[in-house]
């Protein structure tokens, strides 16, 4: 192997430059040319592909967001589409692929490998946290970070005013942001998709603070809870309880941009730096991951077919430390 690509897709989040830096300067010292693909498998399509230097990812590390750009691409997902992008590759003679995204991008280089015989090492690059084969996807501990800032900040205001916040995050599918953002910031209760909301459960539980002559409470959401979402709760809830002014605040894109936390950074790197090495030994198809801080490499089609589970732990500590 001597050429390989790499490239951001679906989402961005919070480490991707670190990730994309890594994977150009541990493919320049190993002896390869890296080219960047730019706006993921659209800008493959149509070709946006261009070599990189060492200097080419120079002071990125400490950027939110994607250097590669990131895009949708409805074309990818038809053969024809498939097919052009194969194309380009060849054309610009990558012979292997990193692909920085979430469940949706590692099942394009699926495609890719199956269809095209292009090898594809993957790296986690969702803030959602919600692929099997590692302890954190990249973005992960910094969406978490700038919720738990947000929230805190809300808590003042919720204390001056006696109010109760109900505060939206992202995971339309997960619930790990709101989680371990609502045990960080003493959330009185998390909502989350992975479990049932009972709202009377619910104001019964608000209802006992205010007895404790608590002055405020917060409510995190995730946007995927059975319930409907922050709004939704909130009218709910004020319909059988009326004790705080009630008020809500969706975190929204918010929670993806901003400065990768040190963890990320690191993270990010040492995905890189394995996804390299896992190409030139001959692995595709995988996804790099770390768990208990050891590097470890889970087929694509396990990653995304069986998404990480909520601790019962964690979420019976919600419970108790709220109470």
């Amino acid at each position: 192997m001597k050429r390989i690509g790499v490239m951001t897709s679906g989402g961005d989040s919070p480490g991707m430059n670190a990730c994309v830096r890594a994977v150009v300067r541990t493919g320049l010292a190993r002896g390869l040319e890296v080219y960047g693909i730019f706006r993921g498998y659209e800008g493959m399509i149509a070709g946006e592909i261009e070599p990189l230097k060492a200097n080419s990812v120079s002071n990125i590390l400490q950027k939110g967001g994607t250097v590669l750009k990131t895009a949708r691409s409805e074309a990818f997902k038809t053969v024809e589409g498939r097919v052009r992008a194969a194309e380009q590759l060849k054309m610009h003679g990558i012979e292997g692929l990193v692909v920085i995204g979430g469940d949706g991008s590692f099942r394009g280089a699926m495609a890719l490998e199956a269809e095209h015989g292009i090898r594809c090492m993957g790296c986690p690059g969702t803030i959602d946290n919600d692929l099997y084969g590692t302890d954190n996807t990249i973005g992960y501990d910094t969406a978490v970070n700038t919720v738990v800032q947000a929230v805190d900040k809300i808590r003042d205001t919720a204390n001056s005013h006696d109010r109760l916040f109900i505060v939206e995050v992202m995971g339309r599918d997960a619930g790990f942001i709101a989680l371990r953002s609502g045990i960080a910031t003493g959330a009185e209760a998390v909502l989350i998709p992975e479990t049932v909301t009972y709202i009377p459960e619910l104001i019964d539980l608000l209802e006992r603070g205010w007895q404790r002559n608590k002055s405020s409470a917060i409510v995190i959401v995730a946007e995927g809870d059975d319930a409907g979402g922050a709004y939704q709760v909130a009218e709910k809830v004020k319909e059988k309880f009326n004790r705080y002014d009630i008020r809500v605040t969706v975190l929204g894109h918010l929670q993806r941009g901003g400065s990768p936390s040190a963890l990320d950074r690191i993270l990010a790197s040492r995905m890189g730096h394995g996804a390299v090495d896992a190409l030139l030994a001959g692995r595709t198809s995988e996804m790099v991951g770390v768990v208990n801080n050891n590097i470890t490499y889970t087929p694509f089609d396990k990653a995304t077919k069986h998404h990480m589970e909520v601790s019962p732990y964690l979420l019976e500590l919600v419970q108790v430390l709220s109470s």
